[in-house]
């Protein structure tokens, strides 16, 4: 066969073969019959078969033109691009960035915590620290000195320089728009769909909000987004394995991944998608069998250092920047264990001196052992009518208080005597707690629990001291011979009530706002939970020499591990609050609810979390349609179904792009449904990041196919239609919702004289 036939082969498409045999036969027993049909002018059979690789050919060349229209264009034009997409970025995200000159949403939480960071006071918080102590360091490079409140959303700023922390994230949010642009650059050779991708990224009212307030959203999207680039961009170099390219961008991957993890632990996901990626590259390397024993080994050892020793080293080097720069007792000290709280600067435990072992007559305050645990509490309060019997309240408050103080006593004496020789309390010994402030005791009966009813009522009953048998409760300590005393902090022990027999009980429940939303406390019949222990944190005893606490402050590492088992309980227990909007994960990608930001009547300057509606009904069609497509052509290759090597080479980077995009969006979003927490509208907007590069390559890719099958006497570029009604349909959507983002006034979009009543295009849409 001639090289000529070769190439033709190669570009023609689909190759009907057939026998030699037969075809001579065929050719042999037609051709008198074509001589005849080309005597009358009728087409032929042989010309038709020639007309239609012609076609081919032509539509095989313009394939060919189009699915290099980047390898072609010059460095200069792909950059010069990147430029004007990312100007258009910051244009829209700075704008108005000073308006409302309010507290916005959870600015009231982020922008305190910078605060924290800035004052270097210890707080806790369910997320890891990298997000706020970006937020604090902004705040401090321009000019905010850390005094202002934050106390609720609606509170005005004043004269506070709260500009420099709304620009950095903003900042980081316009960022998200050239590295969207350049992953899909990267991943699939393609300068209109990265243009596409950036364009909707841009002109997505969601992702402009998101990004114009302290909050640790944009802050997350930016380490995700350069985590997805750094990864697609190693594929750049697995040619030349091991170079300094290829480490940089290796550890570059590997860093970014850390980050995107110390900021919300949902950078998970983006590890995972790394994960598999990994997974994948070090498979294809196994099938090479020009690889040897030892580059397989290099090549697993270096992902190893990369994505894994890296970002846990760095992940962790956060942690101890926090614990450094939080030196000083704050709000958040009660989340934490009393050996925790004992190398805060200004805490009770700080290089303190108490007494070792508790004695009758004590003062005390009572830890609950579980991460994130409180301290007993009781106040004035009794519980409503219809909630057990109408006693005072006794809960755990994660925060120091005056109503945290308890006195103990022996079950026998009452009222407590100063003068009564020291006794100390002991393994099996029967107590009385009584509440310092409201003089009752520590209480419980057969009455079932507010929100646990297989746990019974714990109160505080009695008058100055004066109660009955059933505020008398057995010390037990954990693992220890009767007789044994009780150590200030490092003791375990239970309370199990004389009476009942259940342990005293704390768990994450928190109390309706009649409690204060404070943490309930039970009675336990279960004596064995893990939950059912205590320990003393504060004891005061005049009458009792003074031991130094220093000895307990915990290492790094203990510290790390306490806080990381605070945080997991504390996240896997966040609720909604009264009043606020919450939704479900089927909700986000057809944009049916969106998130109040700021303003709830016509009077107020009102902002509105919510997506560009045509953008983000777009995306979902996108999605399903890819997965269509996608399945189209595994049937195709199963049939053997042939292409030419142009439409071979575009399929390839298609499905590749779009399958590694398609499974980003599906590792952020699909475990939203696993988790039992309470979730927003913002959780998705890491999967629509992945959704909306999708897009713009699946759009892309349609233009460019239908470019190449017109008709060869047409000289219309369909591809350069398509992309320009696509850019305007979306510059004109925004055009019409931006007013969501940069703050909407007067009658609300219910009233018949509202202006914004073309924009609530669903009911669920609170504008």
């Amino acid at each position: 066969m001639s090289d000529k036939m070769i190439k033709e082969m190669k570009h023609n498409g689909p190759v009907r073969t057939k026998k030699k045999h037969k075809q001579s036969k065929d050719r042999s027993k037609t051709k008198q019959s074509h001589d005849d049909t080309n005597k009358s002018g009728l087409p032929t059979e042989s010309n038709i078969e020639t007309k239609e690789t012609e076609i081919e050919k032509e539509t095989s060349r313009h394939l060919s033109e189009l699915s290099s229209i980047t390898l072609t264009e010059s460095t200069g034009t792909k950059w010069i691009v990147c430029v004007f997409v990312t100007a258009l970025a910051f244009a829209s995200r700075f704008y108005k960035l000073a308006e409302p000159d309010h507290i916005c949403w959870d600015e009231t939480h982020f922008g305190k915590m910078g605060s924290y960071y800035i004052n270097r006071t210890f707080f806790f918080d369910v997320h890891p620290p990298l997000g706020k102590m970006l937020i604090g360091l902004a705040g401090v490079l321009t000019g905010y000195n850390g005094s202002f409140p934050f106390e609720k959303p609606g509170d005005k700023y004043g004269e506070i320089n709260y500009i420099g922390m709304r620009a950095f994230c903003a900042t980081l949010g316009s960022l998200l728009v050239p590295l969207s642009y350049l992953t899909v650059l990267e991943f699939y050779k393609s300068l209109p769909a990265a243009v596409l991708a950036s364009f909707i990224i841009i002109f997505d009212t969601g992702c402009l909000t998101i990004s114009q307030y302290i909050l640790l959203d944009p802050i997350l999207l930016f380490f995700i987004m350069c985590a997805t680039y750094c990864l697609i961009k190693c594929d750049h170099y697995k040619s030349h394995p091991f170079t300094f390219q290829w480490w940089t961008w290796m550890s570059l991957t590997g860093f970014f991944l850390a980050c995107a993890f110390s900021v919300k632990w949902v950078g998970l996901f983006v590890i995972l998608l790394a994960g598999f990626k990994t997974v994948f590259d070090l498979w294809n390397l196994l099938g090479d069998l020009s690889q040897t024993k030892t580059q397989l080994i290099q090549h697993f050892l270096a992902r190893v250092l990369c994505l894994i020793v890296l970002p846990g080293i760095v992940y962790m080097a956060w942690f101890l920047v926090h614990f450094k720069v939080l030196a000083y007792s704050g709000s958040g000290d009660g989340f934490f264990s009393s050996a925790f709280q004992s190398k805060l600067i200004g805490n009770s435990l700080y290089q303190t001196s108490m007494p070792e072992d508790l004695a009758y007559g004590s003062v005390i305050t009572l830890k609950n052992q579980r991460p994130a645990g409180g301290l007993l509490h009781s106040h004035w309060h009794l519980y409503p009518e219809g909630i057990g019997a109408e006693q005072q309240q006794v809960t755990a408050y994660t925060h120091k208080d005056e109503n945290n103080k308890w006195i103990i006593r022996k079950a026998e004496s009452n009222p407590w005597d100063a003068k009564t020789p020291i006794e100390f309390v002991q393994n099996g010994d029967l107590i009385v707690l009584e509440h310092i402030a409201t003089r009752r005791n520590l209480h419980s009966h057969i009455e079932p629990a507010p929100l646990t009813p297989r746990h019974y009522q714990v109160t505080g009953y009695g008058e100055k001291g004066a109660g009955d048998a059933n505020d008398v409760w057995k010390v037990q300590i954990v693992d220890a011979p009767d007789k044994q005393r009780i150590k200030t902090v490092r003791t375990k022990f239970r309370l199990i009530h004389y009476l009942i027999g259940c342990a005293l009980h704390s768990h994450s429940k928190t109390l309706p706002k009649w409690g204060w939303e404070q943490l309930e406390v039970t009675c336990n019949p279960h004596v064995r939970d893990k939950q059912n222990l205590w320990n003393i944190e504060d004891h005061y005893n005049e009458r009792l020499p003074n031991s130094s606490f220093e000895v307990f402050a915990p290492s790094f590492v203990e510290s790390l591990m306490e806080s990381h088992a605070v945080m997991a309980q504390s996240n896997s227990g966040l609720k909604p609050k009264e009043g606020e909007f919450t939704s479900r994960p089927w909700q986000w990608p057809i944009n049916y609810k969106g998130q109040r930001f700021s303003g709830v009547n016509e009077s107020d300057y009102r902002v509105y979390l919510l997506g560009n509606p045509v953008i983000w009904w777009g995306n979902s069609v996108m999605l399903v349609v890819f997965c269509v497509v996608a399945c189209i052509y595994a049937v195709m290759a199963q049939r053997k179904i042939e292409d030419s090597v142009a439409v071979k080479e575009l399929k390839g980077r298609f499905l590749n792009s779009g399958c590694w995009l398609l499974l980003g969006w599906a590792l952020h979003y699909f475990p939203f449904y696993l988790m039992g927490r309470v979730l927003y509208f913002h959780h998705y907007f890491p999967a629509m990041l992945y959704n909306s590069m999708l897009t713009g390559i699946l759009l892309d890719y349609f233009l460019t196919r239908l470019q190449c099958y017109r008709l060869p006497h047409i000289n219309i570029s369909f591809h350069g239609i398509g992309l320009s009604i696509c850019i305007a349909v979306i510059v004109q959507s925004f055009l019409k919702f931006y007013p969501l983002s940069y703050g909407m006034h007067g009658p609300l979009a219910d009233e018949a004289n509202s202006t914004l009543t073309g924009l609530k295009w669903m009911e669920s849409w609170e504008i």
